[in-house]
């Protein structure tokens, strides 16, 4: 019988240093005994562990507890995860415009820019009008490409694990504009591609209506419908990356393609208004331009009749979408995301109350308090989990001088934003 071969004590080492990175990344300052407590490690291997996090620049150690603080003997040591050694960029590359959040390795939101694609003609000008928001971030903030450890960008796309588009259908090939390497070329850092309602879900279960859900479904809903799927706070991919993709509502009855609620709203006010013995608000609204999704809602929430009917159909569609998702899936929450969110919310009752209608076990259906920065909220979790789970092999660039230091100067901070 072949003989088990021991772990050796690097690799234990290095096992211990993820478990005491895993507990100091989500908790504020900790004791050597709260360590002790957290992770079943011996007071000597915490201590240990820790001097080398220290060394590497991931744990700041702040001025021991004044004695009166200890039940007995000498002050405890205290430990605090270094969120500014280092940061993370979350990139939505979307249909109308980029978003970029530049985050430190707790997740705060340091500095925020934009682009809008509204007069792009070539993938080449889309890059480049990310690599200048991400530019126009990082220079906000006073930081450096060498501080950037990774960066997660969302993609309206299938991607597989490995983070490669699929490229079988003309719209998707359009995505694989090569972004990814012209970053890691400009810049140096790694780039980590991902659908981006994958991501959705991500930012969901991080920070939004799903954080204690972890059968969860994340429906992208303005454009063009589209879900990030999670089971067992899993995400899902598929053999090829394309679990989630919604091409097959051109089969469902009542539904008939991937229209997104944004589009419905404007292509159903379009014709409402060229109707011209229809009595509505949205004319006037309108004037001169095409009606827009915002007015529709507006015009609703005013009690316009014909905005209302709108709405009514739109609910019922969605109804539909929902429902089959959740046959499907089972998931426990739906969370409808995206710039309609908001919006959406008034859709909600009619919803749910369809979806008994057409299964026996109905999802409870959100509306996303993260908005239109989902998917790069999303991005930012997504570069994290990168971060987290090399952060042994990663070089920072910042280290803390000696072994300890005061807790007022580790308390200050960059100016944190929330997304």
């Amino acid at each position: 019988m072949p003989k088990t071969s021991a772990a050796t004590p690097p690799l234990l080492r290095r096992v211990n240093a993820g478990k005491l990175l895993g507990v100091l990344s989500t908790a504020g300052v900790m004791t050597g005994t709260g360590l002790i407590e957290a992770t079943g490690l011996t007071r000597a291997t915490v201590h240990a562990v820790c001097n080398d996090l220290i060394e590497m620049g991931w744990v700041i150690e702040l001025d021991p507890g004044r004695e009166d603080d200890a039940a007995v003997g000498r002050p405890s040591r205290r430990f605090e995860f270094n969120s500014q050694a280092g940061y993370v960029l979350g990139i939505d590359v979307g249909a109308g415009k980029t978003t970029v959040l530049l985050a430190d390795l707790r997740g705060e939101t340091v500095a925020k820019s934009g682009r809008s694609f509204q007069q792009v003609r070539s993938p080449a000008e889309s890059t480049e009008l990310v690599h200048e928001a991400v530019v126009e971030a990082l220079s906000s903030a006073g930081v450096t490409d060498a501080e950037v450890l990774a960066a997660g960008i969302g993609v309206a796309a299938p991607v597989d694990r490995l983070g490669n588009i699929l490229l079988d259908d003309e719209f998707w090939r359009r995505s694989d504009t090569g972004l990814t390497a012209r970053l890691t070329e400009l810049h140096g850092w790694p780039v980590l591609l991902e659908n981006d309602a994958n991501l959705a879900a991500l930012g969901e279960h991080w920070r939004g209506e799903a954080r204690d859900v972890d059968d969860l479904v994340v429906l992208l809903a303005g454009e063009r419908f589209g879900s990030g799927l999670m089971d067992s706070g899993r995400l899902l991919h598929g053999s090829r990356g394309g679990a989630g993709e919604m091409v097959y509502l051109k089969l469902v009855e009542g539904v008939g393609d991937t229209a997104g609620i944004a589009r419905t709203a404007r292509e159903q006010g379009a014709k409402v208004v060229a109707d011209r013995s229809t009595k509505t608000a949205l004319r006037e609204l309108a004037g001169a331009d095409p009606v827009t999704a915002e007015q529709v809602f507006t015009a609703a929430a005013d009690g316009d009749e014909v905005a209302l009917g709108i709405l009514q159909y739109i609910a019922d569609r969605t109804a539909r979408v929902v429902a089959t998702l959740g046959i499907l899936f089972n998931p426990e929450l739906v969370v409808i995301g995206g710039a309609v969110a908001e919006a959406a919310k008034s859709l909600l009752p009619d919803i749910e109350r369809q979806l008994t209608t057409f299964t026996a076990t109905p999802p409870r259906v959100a509306a996303s308090s993260l908005g239109d920065a989902i998917v790069s909220v999303g991005a930012v979790r997504h570069a994290l989990n990168y971060v987290e789970q090399h952060a042994l092999d990663l070089q920072l660039t910042t280290r803390v001088q000696g072994r300890r230091v005061r807790a007022e100067a580790a308390a200050s901070s960059t100016t944190r934003l929330r997304p």
